[in-house]
């Protein structure tokens, strides 16, 4: 499935018989051709563990299946719109930055606990994104939404990247995450208030962080 950005909060997806997409409900723009839209529930191939996980997690943002021959437009909200393509690897996203993606790749629940431990649940509850995360992965391409617009850090090994908990979006690769806290680091260095804390990923990936810290 091919995604191409039009400008920075819009996204076209040329739609081919055989093959499906997945989007958020109400997120079609506009479409050319032969394409239907049918609601779904499990929004993919996570199976039933992977339902109950998202319904635990509130992980169960409501999709829609897109099938049939053209061209669809995607955007909501006016967020902004990144195209990320995976090769085999997995991505970490909260269910609600989803805008589309490939019907090919294989969509599952994890928990965050299992990322850094107790201080990854301790990221769930500071950043108000919970406990679980959806996970992305195969070959294919996902339109990821976020606040004010998107850049990409590489992580690598041995040189860890530290992220506002407000302003990460998604990562992806074999990554590790825990969230610390450094005294005085959000009123001095963030754009924050609150509690001192900063989010650590290492090991060898990307992250990729809005510009902001609004939520959806």
């Amino acid at each position: 499935m091919a995604f191409r950005l039009l400008n920075s909060r819009l996204v076209q997806a040329q739609v081919v018989p055989g093959q499906r997409l997945f989007s958020q409900r109400g997120a079609m723009i506009a479409y050319t051709g032969d394409v239907s839209f049918t609601p779904s529930i499990t929004g993919g191939q996570g199976g039933v563990m992977g339902m109950i996980g998202r319904r635990v997690a509130g992980e169960a943002t409501p999709l829609m299946t897109v099938e049939g021959n053209g061209s669809v437009m995607f955007g909501h909200g006016g967020h902004h719109v990144h195209v990320i393509e995976l090769s085999g690897e997995t991505l970490y996203v909260e269910a609600d930055r989803l805008l589309a993606f490939d019907g090919s790749l294989q969509q599952g629940t994890m928990f965050m606990g299992s990322q850094g431990g107790v201080m990854g649940m301790v990221r769930g509850q500071v950043t108000g994104q919970g406990l679980f995360t959806t996970t992305l992965s195969g070959h294919g391409a996902v339109a990821v939404m976020a606040h004010g617009g998107f850049i990409e850090l590489p992580i690598h090994p041995g040189r860890p990247v530290h992220v506002d908990p407000q302003a990460y979006v998604a990562h992806r690769g074999d990554v590790r995450n825990k969230l610390s806290t450094a005294l005085g680091w959000r009123e001095f260095v963030g754009r924050g208030s609150g509690e001192a804390f900063q989010l650590e990923l290492s090991g060898n990936g990307t992250v990729y962080v809005q510009a902001s810290e609004e939520k959806l």
